[in-house]
């Protein structure tokens, strides 16, 4: 049985000829409309899915161009400096954001949830910030020539690297502090 809207339409199609009106209830246009909601509701799955991947894409993205202006492995106080960098991408627009707010008045939600989120990041850095292994030669490489799909980010290696040094391997997709 045919599953895809597509495939469905073209079945009706070539069934019914040169005809194109159905009947409100028919079998087939029944069949229409449930193949045309599966196919929303797929479509709705994989726009959450991709929505959920952004925040890995994103921090990969980020230690991707400091891996292609590095010319060695990176030195343990190089990638806490650029942990630092990423973390404090948000301070300019914070900042602005206060800076608008006239005295007195409370905190808008978008501040709100950018400090929300710095603190939970903030957070992370203190149990371990989960990266690519910036001091693998082999790791840099292929992050150096990675294409910015979200399949291909499993070929990496990972470290959790936290606030006080120490550093320990981790795993696609990060969990909890693994």
């Amino acid at each position: 049985m045919p599953k895809s809207l597509a495939k469905v339409q073209k079945k009706v199609a070539k069934k019914k000829g040169n005809s194109t009106s159905l009947h409100e209830n028919s079998r087939d246009a029944q069949k229409l409309r449930r193949a045309g909601a599966r196919s929303e509701k797929l479509d709705k799955l994989a726009a959450a899915r991709a929505k959920a991947n952004q925040p890995h894409l994103k921090r990969v993205a980020y230690f991707q161009g400091a891996a292609r202006a590095a010319t060695a492995p990176l030195e343990a106080e190089k990638l806490h400096g650029l942990v630092k960098g990423f973390l404090g991408r948000h301070d300019e627009e914070l900042a602005e954001i206060k800076s608008q707010r006239r005295p007195g008045r409370p905190s808008s939600t978008r501040e709100d949830l950018l400090q929300q989120f710095m603190m939970t990041e903030d957070q992370e850095y203190n149990g371990g910030f989960w990266i690519p292994d910036m001091q693998d030669e082999g790791n840099l490489r292929i992050l150096r020539e990675w294409n910015g799909q979200y399949t291909a980010l499993n070929t990496f290696k990972y470290v959790r690297l936290s606030r006080n040094g120490t550093m320990r391997k981790s795993s696609f997709p990060p969990k909890g502090l693994s």
